[in-house]
């Protein structure tokens, strides 16, 4: 099954007209985006936008094949003109099938928000998944059969319903997920590419023919990663951003809780309105245990505060007991830590502090404090495949 993607990005295109914001002044030349359609061997269009026949013909395609024309999703703005000898647009009601002239059938896909998506099988058997702008399957089947060959759909508007698709197993690890209703919302270049590698996802160049069922190398997800970055960097929210598209995620909170600190309270209330429902919580420092069972995802937030804890328990902020013992006892800990990372079989995303950048602090606990988490963070980044260091919310990649 051929597709070409005459366009992928939102329904406004991107740039989006008249916007100055920074991520549409980079999309032009190659970075422009024309709003999302598809066009399936020659005879099926998904999405009826602007351009169309031109987008086609600039791809070496024309539309004077297809016999079937269906939207996905209500299209405002002024109406758009039909190319001639094209069918009429429509849509298909949920859970209706159609078979086509050509021989593919079309199955309508319920979503949780205004659309219609469509699943797409050829004569062959191939599967394709195509969603809308802002939507996610409702009501998925718990075995779908065998996962889709290919998905296409809003990856960075909805990670939640990738996540939905592959709890299900409707995506499996062979299933290629292309990134299309791209907006002004997400970054642009290398950037979203790294993002879109993190989901298992890529994005493609408009005119981009891929044949669905073709075997198409998946971005490999790193299993461990380490995000470091200093005080509100953005480096818990790029953390995040990594995990949204699994099914299951396990979140380790190493700070606690904190008795009469209301400040403290907001922060963790923060945290849990900003991560997905689906995802649950463990507030413990006992790491170790964790990283050596099996289990879905590990989201670690995070190794500095996991230090503190261990100084408290060694009584490492004492010079006394520093010297006598505290030492040697707070490097074990650190040593059976990094052991488990190098180990463990888990998918496991760690946030840590960067605290040697900036004053030095005070007293001699405090630069204590600063060199250990040093110390331990290049020891845990030595055990990862990937580290990212975030600056003002933007990630530089220092490995992977």
């Amino acid at each position: 099954m051929e597709l070409t993607l005459l366009g992928t990005g939102a329904p406004l295109g991107l740039p989006r007209p008249d916007c100055p914001c920074a991520v549409c002044a980079l999309s032009r030349g190659t970075r422009a985006r024309a709003a999302t359609a598809l066009l399936v061997d020659g005879a099926l269009l998904l999405d009826l936008t602007p351009g169309a026949a031109l987008a086609a013909a600039r791809s070496g395609h024309s539309l004077v094949g297809v016999r079937q024309v269906l939207l996905t999703h209500p299209h405002d703005g002024p109406a758009v003109e039909v190319p001639t000898g094209l069918p009429t647009a429509g849509r298909v009601p949920d859970g209706r099938e159609l078979t086509l002239i050509s021989g593919h059938r079309v199955r309508a896909v319920p979503m949780d928000s205004p659309g219609t998506g469509y699943e797409v099988t050829s004569q062959e058997g191939e599967r394709l998944l195509y969603l809308p702008p802002g939507g996610a399957p409702a009501g998925l089947p718990e075995d779908p059969g065998t996962p889709y060959d290919m998905v296409v759909a809003d990856v960075t508007g909805r990670p939640d319903g990738l996540a939905r698709l592959r709890a299900t197993g409707a995506v499996g690890p062979a299933t290629e997920v292309i990134a299309v209703h791209l907006d002004h919302d997400v970054p642009t270049g290398p950037a979203l590419d790294r993002q879109l590698a993190s989901a298992g996802a890529r994005a493609v160049p408009d005119g981009t023919t891929l044949y669905v069922g073709e075997y198409h190398e998946v971005p490999d997800v790193p299993r461990r990663t380490l995000v470091t970055g200093g005080a509100r960097s953005g480096k818990s929210v790029e953390a995040e951003r990594r995990l949204e598209t699994f099914p299951e995620v396990l979140y380790v909170a190493t700070g606690g809780t904190r008795e009469g600190d209301p400040e403290w309270a907001q922060r963790v209330g923060l945290h849990r309105e900003r991560r997905p429902g689906a995802w649950r919580t463990a507030e413990t420092c006992d790491l170790v245990p964790l990283l050596a069972e099996d289990g879905p995802a590990l989201l670690i937030d995070c190794l500095s505060l996991w230090l503190t804890d261990a100084m408290d328990r060694v009584g490492a902020w004492d010079d006394e007991r520093w010297e006598d013992g505290g030492r040697t006892a707070l490097r074990k800990r650190t040593a059976e830590l990094v052991a488990a990372v190098r180990a463990t079989r888990r998918t496991v995303v760690a946030v840590t502090n960067e605290v040697g950048s900036g004053v030095v602090p005070g007293t001699a606990a405090g630069r204590r404090f600063r060199d250990e988490l040093g110390r331990l963070n290049a020891a845990v980044a030595d055990q990862c495949e990937e580290v990212l260091l975030v600056v003002a919310g933007q990630a530089l990649v220092l490995r992977g």
